[in-house]
C-alpha cells in the first residue's frame, strides 16, 4: 500500500470516532439528516450518508437524539435534535476531547 494511502486510512479511522460528538454539537438546532451530512462534509467531518443515518438512528435509540416527521412540505422529513441526555453526554464528551487533544499534543510536539 502506498503510504499516502497508508495515511488517508489511518486519518478515517481517526475521524470515524469524532462524528458522534460533531453530530451531538450541531443538532443543538434539529436538522434532517441531509442538511446534517452537508454541514458535517463543510465543517471538514467528510462522512458517507451510508454511515450518518445508521448513526443517527443509533444515537436515537440510545436516548441521545429525538426526532420528528416534518410533513408541511410536499417531501416529509425526519429532523433530529439532541436530547437532554445527548446534551449531558456531549458536555462529557467534549471534556473527553479536550482532556485528549492536549496530551496527543503534547505526545507530539517534537513532530510539528
Amino acid at each position: 500500500m502506498p503510504p499516502d494511502e497508508l495515511i488517508l486510512n489511518q486519518a478515517q479511522e481517526l475521524r470515524r470516532g469524532t462524528v458522534v460528538l460533531a453530530c451531538l454539537a450541531l443538532l443543538e438546532k434539529p436538522q434532517y439528516g441531509y442538511a446534517l451530512l452537508e454541514t458535517l462534509n463543510d465543517a471538514g467531518v467528510p462522512v458517507d450518508g451510508n454511515t450518518l443515518y445508521p448513526l443517527m438512528r443509533r444515537l436515537e435509540k440510545q436516548g441521545l437524539l429525538t426526532s420528528e416527521w416534518n410533513t408541511d412540505e410536499s417531501r416529509p422529513r425526519k429532523f433530529y435534535r439532541v436530547s437532554a441526555e445527548g446534551s449531558r453526554v456531549r458536555a462529557g464528551l467534549v471534556r473527553e476531547w479536550q482532556d485528549l487533544a492536549t496530551s496527543i499534543s503534547r505526545l507530539t510536539k517534537e513532530y510539528r
